[in-house]
């Protein structure tokens, strides 16, 4: 009887440690190859950032986004081989940079979703901004 309850004991603790080592880890990042956007952002969050860029520009995803080898419907998110995706990073950079600066009153958001100047001010619905 007493084997069985010091068996029991260790299978009890070594349960509670894995639990606990599982509940610390970070989760992974649903999104590869993040460079400028947090890397532990929403889908919610994402989508609505990449909507406004769409709209800020008046483009779809495949001005930025490569499509998928085999595949005309699908992109690939995660590739940069559309030159584009590191102009779009450089812009993402600068009106972070911009707002950081310039707006940044609540420290209780992060700067990179700040948005008081955001594409639409300068491209105002254009692919390249307005001269």
């Amino acid at each position: 009887m007493t084997i069985s309850k010091h068996l029991l004991a260790i299978l009890v603790i070594t349960s509670l440690v894995g639990a606990g080592i599982a509940a610390v880890r970070p989760p992974a990042g649903k999104f590869k190859n993040l460079q400028v956007l947090p890397k532990d952002i929403s889908e919610a969050k994402m989508d609505s950032i990449m909507n406004s860029y769409n709209k800020a520009l008046g483009i779809g995803c495949s001005f930025c986004h490569s499509p998928v080898a085999g595949y005309a419907d699908s992109l690939d998110y995660a590739a940069d081989k559309n030159e584009m995706k590191e102009n779009a990073r450089k812009m993402i950079r600068m009106t972070i940079d911009i707002n950081k600066k310039n707006f940044y009153y609540d420290t209780t958001m992060r700067p990179e979703y700040l948005n008081i100047v955001n594409c639409r001010t300068c491209h105002r619905g254009e692919p390249y901004p307005v001269d």
